[in-house]
C-alpha cells in the first residue's frame, strides 16, 4: 500500500485558457505561469493546470474533454456571502445552499459551472 499525503495538482482541459483564467481568478484563485509559459490556478498548496483542448501536454488523460470535471473546493467565506458575491459577478448558481458529506464530515455547498461546463462545488465545513 502507498502512503498518500495530499493532492498536488489536477488538470482541466479547457476550450479557452484565458476565459478559464478570468473565471477562476474572479473566484479567488491565483493565476500563475510555469514551465514553458503554461498557465495554472493556485489555491492553498495545490494548483489546477490548464490544458488547451487539442493541445494537451503529454502524457495526458486518455480522453481529455472539456466539461467533464466535478470539483469541490472548501472556502473560508461564508456561503451566504459567497452567493451575494457570485450574484454581483453574474455567475449563475445551479443550486441553493445544500448539506452534503465531504471528506471529513458534513459540508454546506453551492454549485455553479465554469465556462466549460465543469461542475464547481463551493463549500463550508460545518
Amino acid at each position: 500500500m502507498l502512503d498518500i499525503s495530499h493532492l498536488d495538482h489536477l488538470v482541466l482541459t479547457v476550450a479557452d485558457i484565458q476565459r478559464s483564467l478570468d473565471f477562476y481568478t474572479a473566484l479567488g484563485f491565483q493565476e500563475i505561469t510555469f514551465g514553458n509559459q503554461r498557465k495554472a490556478l493556485l489555491f492553498g498548496r495545490q494548483k489546477i493546470n490548464l490544458h488547451q483542448k487539442s493541445e494537451e501536454i503529454s502524457p495526458h488523460a486518455r480522453l481529455p474533454v472539456c466539461g467533464s470535471a466535478d470539483l469541490c473546493f472548501i472556502i473560508e467565506t461564508p456561503l451566504e456571502e459567497a452567493v451575494r458575491y457570485l450574484n454581483r459577478q453574474n455567475i449563475p448558481l445551479e443550486s441553493d445552499i445544500v448539506t452534503r458529506t465531504g471528506a471529513t464530515g458534513n459540508i454546506r455547498s453551492i454549485y455553479l459551472r465554469d465556462p466549460d461546463g465543469n461542475l464547481i462545488e463551493l463549500s463550508n465545513i460545518e
